[in-house]
């Protein structure tokens, strides 16, 4: 048997004239063929992660949209809301306005019937017809309308009977005077027109009918009546 001397490695056999890079070509080789065999499953892994990245980013996008959704609509809401609150806000005041402008006429009808009554005597005159005049005035600006005539038919929700009479004359209840005018503020009336009314007289009508009938001329029939006797 031969012994092996200790202390020497065996080197792969190199063909004559060859230099030493060539033979470290299959060294290199090997080295990049492992390379390749370990980048292969690196790359399928990073193409894994981009779509296990891709799937999370749509997920997010997704929950984004649905909250972007539900505060869209919230907000919808409270606008419609706040315009709601807008108009009643708006609709109280015009309210109370007028509430506090009617209570504020009232007070000052009893002057307007006195500066009424001073006109129908002749007795406004001088600086009082001015004055008169202007607070007439600022009332109708504030929207104060006077309303009842004599001769309107008589309506219960406007006007208030004081004195009630017949009258042959008349064919419906009619105000044949005006002892207060009425007044009232846009369609809201603050005070009945106070008036006298007067009833078609009983029987009026058929007395006209029968005095009418009396007045009528004969007929033919009637004047040829004697002579065919």
């Amino acid at each position: 048997m031969s012994e092996e001397t200790p202390g020497f490695e065996e080197k792969p056999e190199v063909p004559a004239g060859a230099t030493p890079d060539d033979a470290a070509e299959p060294k290199k080789a090997a080295a990049a063929s492992s390379e390749e065999e370990a980048a292969a499953p690196a790359g399928d892994s990073a193409a894994a992660q981009d779509t296990g990245r891709e799937a999370a980013l749509l997920a997010q996008l997704d929950q984004a949209r649905t909250a972007l959704g539900e505060r869209t609509a919230d907000l919808q809401r409270l606008q419609a809301e706040y315009q709601n609150y807008r108009r009643r806000v708006e609709r109280d005041r015009i309210a109370v306005q007028e509430v506090a402008v009617a209570k504020l006429l009232t007070e000052l009808l009893p002057t307007l019937d006195d500066i009424g009554r001073a006109r129908d005597h002749g007795e406004l005159v001088g600086g009082f017809k001015s004055v008169a005049e202007s607070l007439e005035t600022a009332a109708a600006k504030m929207g104060l309308q006077q309303f009842g005539k004599e001769g309107e038919p008589f309506d219960p929700t406007i006007h208030e009977a004081l004195m009630h009479s017949y009258a042959p004359d008349v064919t419906e209840d009619t105000c044949v005077a005006i002892l207060q005018p009425g007044y009232r503020i846009g369609e809201r009336t603050i005070r009945p027109a106070r008036v006298a009314v007067a009833e078609p007289q009983p029987g009026a009508a058929p007395a006209a009918k029968s005095e009418s009938s009396e007045g009528e001329a004969p007929s033919d029939k009637d004047t040829d009546a004697p002579e065919k006797g």
